[in-house]
């Protein structure tokens, strides 16, 4: 999914219910996809680590809340989608990608089967974008954006115990669950997915309720505000993509290591816009795989820097970089021809006109612990 660190955008950006608060919370704002955005509070280095350690609050309220409604939504939505949509139980959440017709990707997005419609959560910058593919292609369904709903995010270890002092009935969601629950008064959707690689829990309310909500979880000793900037390295620790960086309209589902959120039955039945790349892909092997580097030294290797095999050839780039704050050293992630996608091969990797040794290493770089109880 997305995590939008510092960018700029045309025109007056747009604010999140949340705004004032961020204000008033000392949060330094940035632009980004047409929205005015926290990128950090105290900073980035204590915010994921408080994240780490305990939980945060993330306003993700710039993210795309779609329903989709209609007559067989899920079959219609399987055309487009390579994922096995259909046997999704209502109140289950899937992680899934649109294609296009090259089988790049469109998106990726979070889809929930409720009792009567679907929901759809799509990154902000391709809002437009997505809702005009879909619905040129899907015409006897309705898509409609929920702009008055604002989202956050409680990610970290100890978001469970936070919630439990307001709304215990939420801790009873398994992992990728759905629930619709008062919070405080206030009626709220709930998931359990996260994009930290820890617990972690979605919440949705009308945006003129958001303010109380965000206060009542920040008044838990448990939690504190952590801006995009935290958001993004935890993902890239959890080995997770960025939409626009580390996926895009010319990457393909099997390039980027996603196949596994095709589901079995769809493996060979790809009936969906790009197939037969994606088949091909599947069958011979794609010609570059998304790796991950652990650069030599101290110095961030940054998206766009190329990586070169041992004699110095040009075999791929560099999509997504950082520092770790829990491993303690550079990470990054991005593309390489795929004989030298193998964990632990030694590539280079350019760094302010330098070459620097980079070792290729398995994702995630740092475990993941989303709570591990299961439906009944």
């Amino acid at each position: 999914m997305e995590a939008p660190l510092p960018g700029s955008s045309e025109g007056t950006p747009r604010c999140t219910p949340l705004h004032d608060l961020h204000v008033a919370l000392g949060a330094k704002l940035v632009p980004f996809a047409g929205w005015e955005l926290p990128v950090q509070y105290e900073g980035i280095l204590a915010e994921h680590r408080w994240t780490r350690d305990s939980a945060s609050l993330f306003d993700v309220s710039h993210m795309g809340q779609v329903e989709v409604s209609g007559d067989d939504a899920l079959v219609g939505l399987e055309s487009l989608i390579p994922a096995s949509l259909q046997s999704l139980a209502p109140g289950r959440t899937r992680y899934a990608v649109v294609t296009n017709d090259d089988g790049g990707i469109v998106d990726d997005l979070l889809l929930t089967r409720r009792d009567d419609d679907v929901f759809l959560v799509i990154n902000a910058a391709r809002i437009d974008a997505d809702l005009t593919w879909f619905r040129a292609r899907l015409p006897a369904l309705t898509f409609s954006h929920r702009e008055e709903r604002a989202l956050l995010a409680l990610q970290g270890p100890k978001a469970a115990d936070a919630l439990s002092h307001l709304t215990p009935a939420a801790l009873e969601l398994a992992p990728f669950a759905y629930g619709e629950f008062e919070f405080l008064g206030v009626p709220c959707t709930f998931s359990r997915s996260g994009y930290t690689g820890e617990d972690g829990f979605e919440i949705g309310c009308d945006g003129a309720a958001a303010v109380s909500v965000a206060e009542a979880l920040l008044a838990r000793p448990e939690v504190r505000p952590a801006g995009l900037g935290a958001r993004d390295s935890l993902r890239l620790e959890a080995g997770l993509c960025l939409y626009g960086s580390d996926i895009n309209v010319d990457t393909s589902p099997v390039e980027a290591g996603l196949t596994w959120t095709f589901g079995a039955r769809r493996q060979g039945a790809l009936a969906v816009p790009g197939g037969a790349r994606i088949e091909r892909e599947l069958a011979n092997g794609p010609a570059r795989r998304r790796a991950g580097f652990l650069p030599e030294g101290r110095g961030v290797v940054r998206s766009g820097a190329v990586v070169r095999d041992a004699s110095g050839h040009e075999i791929g780039e560099v999509t997504s970089g950082t520092f770790s704050p829990s491993l303690g050293v550079p990470i990054a992630m991005g593309y390489v021809a795929t004989q030298y996608s193998e964990p632990g091969t030694v590539l280079q990797v350019e760094l302010r006109g330098r070459k620097v040794p980079a070792m290729v290493t398995p994702l995630p770089f740092v475990p993941t612990r989303r709570h591990q109880k299961r439906p009944t």
